[in-house]
C-alpha cells in the first residue's frame, strides 16, 4: 500500500503536467487559427492577382498582334519600294548606259563590260516579265550595239598590235648554236601583255554572253596575214642582205649584244653553188682551156641568186614551223579549246600554201630543165628535200589535229621532189650512156672529155646528199637495181643502209655507162695514140671517183662487199701501173699541149685522190682487209710523179 504523502505528491505532479499540456494545446489552436486566417488572406490576394493578370493579358495580346502586323506591313512596303526601284532602274538602263556604249570600250574595258552586264540583265527582266514592252526592244538594240563594238574592239586591238615578226628574231629562234648543250628557246612575243589580256577578256565574253563565233574568223584572218608577212619579210631579208653584202644571216645573230648571248649563224644546208661553179668552169674552158658544150648547163650569172633562193626557202620552212608553234600557243589563250584546232588549221593555210606553191614551182622549174636535158637543175632539189625530210617529224607534230588535206601537203611536196629527182637521175644515167657527141666537140689533144668532168662533178654532189639521193631512188623503185637490192631487205621499209647501197649501185651504173661511152667516142680519132689517151685520162678520173664511192659504202661492209672494195683497189692499182707502163712509150710532140694535159690531170687526180685518202682516214675504224698496205700502194705525190712521166719517151 502506497503512502498517502507520496500519492499526493504524485497527483500534484500529474496535475501540473496536465496544466502545461492544456496550455500548449491552447497555443497550438491559436496558431492554427492565425495560419488559417493568413492562408485565406493569401488565397484572396492570389485570386485578385490572377484576375488582374488575365485582364492585362487580354489587353496586351491584341496590341502585340497589331504591332507584328504593322511591322510586317512595313517590311512589305520596304520590299515593294526596293523592287519598284529595281524595276524602275531597268527602265533607265538604256539612258544611263547610252554615253559609255556610244564612246566604246577603248581604254575602259572593265567599265564597258559592267555596262553591258546591266543591259543584259535588263533584257532578261523584260523577256521574263514584260516581253511585249517597247523597253525590251530598246535594251536589246543597245545590247547588240554593245556587242558589235566589243567585236570591233577585238578586231581593232588585233589589227593595231599584230605585227610581222622581224627577220632578226626569226633567225634567232631557228638558229642552232653547236657550242650550247641546251639550246635557248627564243620566245616570240606577238602582242603586248596588257593588250593580250584585253583580247582574252573580250573573247571570253563573246563566247559566254555574246553567243558569237565570228570573232574566231576575224582572229585567224588577221593572224594568218601576219604569219604570211613574217615569212615574206624573212625572205626579203635574205635577198637584201645577200645582195648587198653576201651575208645571208641576221646581224643580230652575228653581233654580240649586251642582253643576249652571241649565237652562231644558222647552220646552212648544202647548196649547189660549188657544183655549178665547177660545171661553169668546165663548160666554158674544159680541162684543156678550150671552150665546149655541155648537157649539164650551168646557170651562168644566176648561181648565187639561186643559192640565195634555196637558202631562203629552207629557212622559210624552218621559220614556218617555229612561227606556227608560237601562233598555236597564242591561239590557245584566246580561242575556246574545242575550236582551237580548226581555227589553227585556217590560220596557217595561206602561209603553208605559199610555201608549198613555191616548192612546187621549184619542182616545175627542175622538170622544165630536165626536159632541156639540163640535169644540174635537179641539184637544187637535194638540199631542200633533205631539209624537208629532216624536219618532217616536227612539221607533223605542229600540224597535229589539223585536217587531213593540211597534213598531206608536205608529204605531197616531198613525193613530187622525190619523183622528179629520181626521174632526173635515171635520165642522167641514160644520157651518159647515149650521148651522141662522137664527132663534134671532141678534145683534139685527147684530154678529158667534158662529159667525164660533168658526170664526175654531178656524182660527187650525189655523195654529199647520199641519204637524200638514195631515198629518191628507193621511193620510185628506180630501175631493176632497186628490185634486186630490195629482195635482200625487209619489205617493211627502205632503210638507210638500203638507200646507201641503192645509190652505190646507181653510181656504178653511171660510171659503167660513162666508160662505155668514152671508149666509143675515142674511136673517132684518126691517131691511135689519142684513141688510147682519152680512155686513160678518163679512166684515172673514174677510178678516183670510184675510190670516193668505195669510202662511201665502207659502213656496215659484208664479206661480199669487202671483196668488191678490194677489187676496186686492185683494179685501180693494176690498171694505173699497166697504162702508165704503156703510155710512157707514147709521145705528144707539142710540149705546151703535153704540159697542159699533165698539169690538168695531176690537179684532178691529186685533189680527188687526197680527198679519198682523207675519207679513208675517217673510215679507218671500218676494216675491209688485214693487209691495207697491199691495196694502198701509192701516195698522192707518187701518183703525180707517175703522171709527170706520161707521153715522154725520154722519161
Amino acid at each position: 500500500m502506497i503512502p498517502t504523502e507520496d500519492a499526493s505528491a504524485r497527483k500534484r505532479e500529474i496535475e501540473e503536467k496536465l496544466k502545461q499540456e492544456q496550455e500548449t494545446l491552447s497555443f497550438i489552436r491559436e496558431n492554427l487559427e492565425k495560419s488559417d486566417q493568413l492562408t485565406k488572406n493569401m488565397v484572396s490576394i492570389l485570386s485578385s492577382f490572377e484576375s488582374r493578370l488575365m485582364q492585362l493579358e487580354n489587353s496586351i495580346i491584341p496590341v502585340h498582334k497589331q504591332t507584328e502586323n504593322l511591322q510586317r506591313l512595313q517590311e512589305n512596303v520596304d520590299k515593294t519600294l526596293s523592287c519598284m526601284d529595281h524595276v524602275i532602274s531597268y527602265y533607265h538602263v538604256a539612258k544611263d548606259t547610252d554615253r559609255i556604249i556610244r564612246e566604246g570600250p577603248t581604254g575602259r574595258l572593265d567599265e564597258y563590260l559592267a555596262c553591258i552586264a546591266r543591259i543584259q540583265k535588263a533584257v532578261e527582266y523584260f523577256q521574263d516579265n514584260n516581253p511585249d514592252s517597247p523597253e525590251l526592244n530598246t535594251v536589246k538594240a543597245r545590247f547588240e550595239k554593245g556587242k558589235e563594238l566589243l567585236e570591233g574592239e577585238f578586231r581593232s586591238l588585233l589589227t593595231r598590235y599584230s605585227k610581222p615578226v622581224p627577220p632578226i628574231l626569226i633567225l634567232d629562234a631557228i638558229s642552232v648554236d653547236e657550242e650550247l648543250e641546251v639550246q635557248e628557246d627564243v620566245m616570240l612575243e606577238h602582242l603586248p601583255e596588257a593588250v593580250l589580256q584585253d583580247i582574252i577578256c573580250i573573247a571570253g565574253w563573246l563566247v559566254e554572253y555574246g553567243r558569237n563565233q565570228d570573232f574566231m574568223n576575224v582572229y585567224f584572218q588577221i593572224r594568218s596575214n601576219q604569219l604570211d608577212r613574217s615569212i615574206k619579210g624573212l625572205k626579203e631579208h635574205f635577198r637584201k642582205n645577200s645582195a648587198s653584202s653576201g651575208v645571208l644571216y641576221s646581224p643580230a645573230v652575228q653581233t654580240k649584244r649586251k642582253d643576249t648571248p652571241t649565237k652562231k649563224a644558222p647552220k646552212r644546208p648544202g647548196t649547189i653553188r660549188k657544183a655549178q661553179n665547177l660545171l661553169k668552169q668546165y663548160s666554158q674552158h674544159g680541162l684543156d682551156g678550150k671552150k665546149g658544150g655541155s648537157n649539164l648547163t650551168p646557170l651562168e650569172g644566176k648561181d648565187d641568186v639561186l643559192d640565195i633562193e634555196i637558202d631562203s626557202y629552207i629557212h622559210c620552212i624552218s621559220a614556218f614551223v617555229k612561227l606556227a608553234q608560237s601562233e598555236y600557243l597564242l591561239l590557245a589563250e584566246i580561242i575556246p579549246e574545242h575550236h582551237q584546232k580548226k581555227t589553227f588549221d585556217s590560220l596557217i593555210q595561206e602561209a603553208l600554201d605559199n610555201l608549198m606553191l613555191e616548192g612546187e614551182n621549184i619542182v616545175a622549174a627542175a622538170r622544165r630543165a630536165i626536159m632541156r636535158h639540163d640535169y644540174s637543175a635537179v641539184l637544187t632539189i637535194f638540199p631542200i628535200l633533205r631539209h624537208l625530210k629532216m624536219n618532217k617529224s616536227e612539221f607533223d607534230t605542229t600540224l597535229q589535229g589539223t585536217a587531213a588535206s593540211t597534213k598531206n601537203k608536205l608529204p605531197t611536196l616531198i613525193t613530187s621532189m622525190e619523183t622528179i629527182g629520181a626521174k632526173a637521175l635515171e635520165e642522167f644515167a641514160d644520157s651518159i650512156k647515149n650521148d651522141p657527141d662522137k664527132e663534134y666537140n671532141m678534145p683534139k689533144d685527147g684530154t678529158v672529155h667534158e662529159l667525164t668532168s660533168n658526170a664526175i662533178l654531178f656524182l660527187q654532189q650525189l655523195l654529199d646528199f647520199h641519204e637524200t639521193a638514195g631515198a629518191m631512188l628507193a621511193s620510185q623503185g628506180a630501175a631493176t637495181t632497186t628490185q634486186a637490192l630490195a629482195s635482200r631487205y625487209s619489205a617493211t621499209s627502205y632503210t638507210s643502209d638500203f638507200n646507201k647501197r641503192l645509190l652505190s649501185s646507181y653510181i656504178c651504173k653511171v660510171l659503167g655507162n660513162l666508160q662505155l661511152n668514152l671508149l666509143s667516142k675515142s674511136k673517132v680519132y684518126e691517131d691511135s695514140a689519142l684513141t688510147l689517151v682519152l680512155p686513160l685520162v678518163c679512166f684515172v678520173q673514174l677510178e678516183l671517183l670510184a675510190y670516193t664511192h668505195v669510202c662511201f659504202v665502207f659502213l656496215q661492209l659484208k664479206d661480199k662487199e669487202r671483196q668488191v672494195v678490194k677489187d676496186k683497189f686492185k683494179g685501180f692499182n693494176d690498171g694505173l701501173e699497166e697504162l702508165c707502163k704503156i703510155q710512157k712509150g707514147w709521145a705528144i710532140p707539142d710540149k705546151e699541149q703535153r704540159d697542159l694535159i699533165r698539169h690538168n690531170q695531176k690537179k684532178v687526180v691529186s685533189d680527188a685522190y687526197r680527198a679519198f685518202l682523207q675519207r679513208s682516214e675517217t673510215c679507218a675504224n671500218i676494216s675491209f682487209t688485214k693487209n691495207p698496205e697491199k691495196y694502198h700502194k701509192y701516195r698522192p705525190e707518187e701518183v703525180e710523179e707517175m703522171i709527170e712521166k706520161l707521153f715522154d719517151t725520154s722519161a
